[in-house]
């Protein structure tokens, strides 16, 4: 069974976590093949954005545990128990969050660990009415990977990103949505369609203004507002220049919907 499925249409390339027997955890196989899967996806022109969720009854719960013991078992250091993180979850991470494609997370289930870092990665997030979110490492004596330290603060602030991260609550859908984790809720039987029709809008528009869009966020959340502007006048110069504002301004005036094409 492939741990990861990849699946395109119109543009939007969908990449669904499949260890449905372990609530989607990540052993080497999955964490291989994610990369390998979000890294395809940042090249390939031809995706437009990208739909990431999880098959079965979980989103992705983070590393497999089982895997872990087993390592620990044959006397791996930590040096080596952990190289995963560098070689494997910070890549998966970072190509998520700075493709030039926008991403969105339809989050079924649990969400938990690297899991939730995986989701909070995206652009936009749909959940389940019966998803769960949960930092855990520090549930069982870690420190926060994936880039759980980096996002969370920047979505719920500071001191709420401690909270979660120390006490490791678990939090449901309407709490995660009350503070800004996930962008809505919809029933677990329409999620797939709600989250799809989303990531196919994005698949259908100005491509490069929302990588535009990807870069000012990140880029704002690290400089002043004087960068910032700059950073701005920069992008939309850009922009500018592109096929889908051409299209755009002639579909304006002759009162139709524009035909964006990506470039």
């Amino acid at each position: 069974m492939e741990p990861v499925l990849v699946s395109d249409a119109d543009g939007l390339r969908t990449l669904q976590l499949n260890r449905p027997d372990a609530f989607n955890s990540l052993d080497l196989a999955a964490k291989r093949a994610l990369l390998d899967a979000v890294r395809d996806a940042a090249a390939d022109h031809g995706v437009r954005a990208v739909l990431l969720t999880g098959s079965g009854r979980g989103f992705c719960v983070g590393q497999d545990l089982k895997e872990f013991q087993d390592l620990r078992a044959t006397g791996a250091s930590p040096e080596e128990l952990f190289a995963t993180v560098a070689e494997h979850y910070s890549p998966i991470s970072h190509a998520l969050a700075t493709m030039d494609k926008p991403v969105v997370a339809a989050v079924n289930g649990a969400a938990a660990g690297a899991g939730l870092s995986l989701a909070l990665a995206a652009d936009l997030r749909i959940a389940g009415a019966g998803a769960t979110f949960t930092t855990a490492f520090t549930a069982i004596g870690l420190t926060p990977d994936t880039g759980l330290s980096w996002y969370l603060p920047r979505l719920v602030g500071r001191a709420k990103a401690a909270e979660l991260l120390l006490l490791s609550p678990t939090l449901d859908a309407e709490a995660a949505l009350a503070l800004g984790l996930v962008n809505s809720v919809v029933p677990d039987e329409e999620l797939e369609t709600a989250a799809t029709k989303t990531a196919a809008r994005l698949a259908a528009g100005p491509t490069q203004a929302y990588a535009a869009v990807r870069r000012l966020l990140h880029f704002s959340s690290e400089h002043n507002l004087a960068a910032s502007l700059d950073a701005e006048h920069a992008e939309i110069v850009a922009a500018g220049g592109t096929a889908d504002h051409a299209e755009a301004l002639a579909a304006f005036l002759a009162k139709r919907k524009p035909q964006f094409v990506g470039r």
